[in-house]
């Protein structure tokens, strides 16, 4: 059996949830871990035997030509410098996490990079390898396109010291939402135009949560798609934690003789005229995304991945419209 000597860079909460997975893909075989936290690093090289550990991702990549066939790349928005263009520039195959950097332009130079080297890559849309995602897709196939689409996330502040400084996480739209956001480009493809407000005041920064706190409360997006398709996107952090209510999150797609009401990651009821079916999430999405980024690399086959970085690119630009958009409180036009 072919192995892929994979090299983690970031082993945090976000590393935890691809590499629960590995043992159920015995092409992985993990040879170098890198992170700041000595705690996490040794933790995770334990897991496999890993004798390579390094303090930061250049430490390793240092080391990584001839030794290292992929990388998985799982750090915070604000922490991606050079690694993704060092990889590129290496000819090293990588998934990297969402969203890939709060950086545009320098996602731009990744991109141009890795299309330059005509690079394997892979991003963490898990969303996209669900076979719910796939039923959804299989129903709105079969009928006439047009309707409302209603998407929401929303929930309480994530815990992690980046996440509440919009310089640092992108706003929460960007940052977590963008999973909704890369589905509905995924369902309808490219918009005709973007629209976004946002809110701040509900949470008290210092009392509620950190004193650096100054991303959004909740925003909506509404997003304009061709075929007579309009999608409404909230997002809000608001919820209290251990007294508050988390609303449901997902989608709601309404169409001439159907409704998908998508539970996010958890369950698609579909109704009509003449029936209800639940349908149950089978498998986990993020075991999916691992398993067909490696496949890719030893197939060659890039068609197994439904979402590589040129991809990933056009909803990060999308996300970045809707931070403007909220900025500017102006429709934002594509294709004119």
């Amino acid at each position: 059996m072919k192995k892929v000597r994979l090299g983690i860079i970031g082993c945090g909460g976000r590393s935890k949830a691809h590499i629960r997975n590995f043992d159920r893909i015995p092409e992985i075989e993990v040879v170098a871990v890198a992170d700041p936290i000595e705690e996490r690093r040794n933790s995770t090289a334990d897991l496999f035997g890993c004798k390579n550990i390094y303090k930061n991702h250049t430490e390793l990549l240092d080391n990584a030509k001839g030794n290292i066939d992929a990388l998985l790349i799982c750090v915070e928005p604000t922490a991606h410098d050079d690694m993704e263009l060092r990889a590129a520039e290496m000819g090293i195959p990588f998934l990297v996490e969402k969203p890939m950097s709060n950086d545009l332009d320098l996602c731009e130079r990744v991109l141009k990079a890795v299309e330059e080297k005509h690079l394997i890559t892979s991003v963490g849309f898990q969303d996209r390898y669900q076979d719910l995602t796939d039923i959804m897709m299989q129903k709105m196939s079969e009928r006439r396109k047009g309707g409302l689409v209603y998407g929401s996330w929303i929930g309480g502040i994530p815990g992690v010291w980046w996440w509440q400084k919009k310089e640092y996480c992108g706003g929460q739209l960007l940052e977590q939402n963008i999973h909704l956001l890369d589905i509905l480009r995924y369902f309808y493809g490219e918009p005709l135009s973007i629209y976004a407000t946002a809110t701040t005041g509900m949470i008290k920064a210092g009392v509620d949560c950190s004193a650096e706190y100054d991303t959004d409360d909740h925003s909506t997006v509404v997003l304009r798609f061709p075929e007579n398709v309009t999608a409404t996107l909230v997002s809000g952090c608001y919820v209290k934690p251990k007294t508050g209510k988390r609303p449901r999150c997902g989608l709601y797609i309404s169409m001439e003789d159907i409704v998908l009401d998508y539970r996010l990651r958890n369950n698609l009821i579909i109704e009509t005229s003449e029936m209800t079916i639940d349908i149950p999430r089978k498998e986990d999405q993020v075991y999916t995304l691992d398993k067909a980024f490696i496949d890719a690399i030893i197939t060659g086959n890039r068609s197994l991945i439904r979402s590589d970085y040129a991809d990933a690119m056009k909803t990060l630009r999308l996300a970045f419209a809707a931070n403007e958009s909220m900025e500017s409180g102006q429709v934002i036009y594509f294709n004119k």
